[in-house]
């Protein structure tokens, strides 16, 4: 029970500081865009890669066993080839859905179609190994000592927050 909490709790807290990190850069550039497609403070897509990147980093450096640095080069080109799938299907699923577009890298070099480019799978990719040795050791303690109570309160908003945009978008 208790590392499911854990993966729940990661979901929760990076899909809100995903949302946070976007509303930030949108102040600053001025974009005025929209973090995600829910009514609520959190981008999901924020959340479902944390929670893939924790996976696939433990399984990664837990079974490879070689030096650190093969270890996190390897797990950068999966990683970032499975984080920008995960972004290909997000835009997807948003525009079929919910008929929005919500990012378009068209306008980037070596883009394919309008959700991924080559700039961006290379951020994600270097996020993630900025993610792996210093945001999740700095916040998991915090992440591992959230009540369960506070977890079942939030993710119950959240299902809600999601169910009410689903059906209000859908219709």
């Amino acid at each position: 029970m208790v590392i499911y909490m854990y993966y729940i709790n990661t979901f929760l807290i990076y899909s809100i500081l995903g949302y946070g990190l976007e509303t930030v850069v949108a102040f600053f550039t001025k974009s005025h865009f929209q973090s995600g497609i829910l009514y609520g403070p959190w981008t999901p897509v924020y959340g479902v890669g944390a929670v893939m990147i924790v996976l696939l980093s433990n399984y990664l450096f837990y079974n490879l066993h070689m030096p650190r640095i093969y270890e996190t080069l390897f797990a950068f080109v999966i990683i970032t080839i499975m984080l920008t799938a995960i972004e290909w299907l997000g835009g997807i699923a948003i525009e079929h859905f919910f008929h929005k577009v919500f990012w378009d890298y068209s306008s980037h070099p070596f883009h394919i179609g309008k959700y991924i480019s080559l700039t961006m799978s290379l951020t994600w990719g270097i996020g993630s190994i900025f993610f792996i040795y210093v945001i999740k050791p700095f916040l998991d303690p915090l992440v591992k000592q959230i009540p369960l109570t506070i977890t079942i309160i939030v993710m119950f908003v959240f299902l809600l927050d999601y169910g009410l945009t689903f059906y209000h978008n859908i219709k």
